[in-house]
């Protein structure tokens, strides 16, 4: 998104699509490619490192936004429940391009293999009847507050569209009356709980969605990948938990 807003209309006019991955495509850098790039069209994809690494991708002809497109062909999957969450379940996939295992930790001449084949991502999803999977979350990045289950990647969803230049992260943490209460750490320095509660009323999100401590910093922590760094994130809340 920040490479986008700088980048000139005729910098892709070679390019009849682009993929993205490895994180969600935020609306408004959709809206740039469709706006500014020449009706270049932005194909958003999902996959792991166990996976080789594709599992799903946009087609040019089989593009729906917001999802990360359907699952490629030859390889099988499933959807479990999870307890507490009430929308998608935790993803398993295998396939010819799915990985034989792990190495072992005692022995890294020998591969642990998958049980049945099959390769827990970790991720919340939900597929619908044609078979386009939308992404809802991480299983670890649930926090459960009042006994009820919150995605996080949601709530920094909600953070993005009060405030879609900045990057934000959010992180749960023990709370002695509800169990879990949310923190957001962002690079917004005028972000208020306030603002984020009005958004949440007028687009109908829970209150259990706004978080009820901000931390303003100078940047967001990230990995080379871009990816936003949770551990460096929750160190941060730590070092302002210990200032305090």
């Amino acid at each position: 998104n920040q490479w986008a807003r700088v980048a000139e209309p005729d910098d892709f006019r070679t390019l009849q699509f682009v993929v993205a991955g490895a994180e969600r495509v935020r609306d408004e850098t959709r809206h740039l490619f469709n706006t500014q790039f020449h009706g270049v069209k932005l194909l958003e994809g999902y996959g792991a490192t166990e996976a080789s690494p594709v599992i799903a991708v946009n087609h040019p002809d089989r593009n729906l936004p917001g999802t990360v497109g359907q699952i490629l062909p030859g390889m099988d999957w499933r959807v479990e429940d999870v307890p507490g969450i009430a929308e998608g379940g935790r993803f398993y996939v295998r396939g010819p391009n799915v990985m034989s295992g792990y190495l072992s930790p005692d022995d890294p001449s020998k591969v642990e293999p998958l049980a049945g084949g099959w390769h827990d991502t970790g991720d919340i999803v939900e597929v619908d009847d044609e078979g386009y999977v939308s992404i809802l979350g991480r299983v670890k990045r649930f926090a459960k507050i009042g006994g009820e289950m919150v995605s996080l990647t949601a709530v920094e969803g909600l953070a993005s569209a009060v405030w879609p230049d900045n990057r934000h992260a959010v992180i749960s943490v023990p709370d002695t009356r509800k169990g879990e209460k949310l923190v957001l750490v962002t690079d917004r320095m005028d972000a208020d709980v306030a603002r984020l509660a009005e958004w949440a009323r007028e687009h109908g999100a829970p209150e259990l969605a706004v978080p009820k401590k901000i931390l303003r910093v100078s940047a967001v922590p990230t990995l080379g990948t871009g990816k936003t760094d949770y551990v460096a994130v929750q160190s941060l809340i730590d070092g302002e938990k210990s200032a305090a």
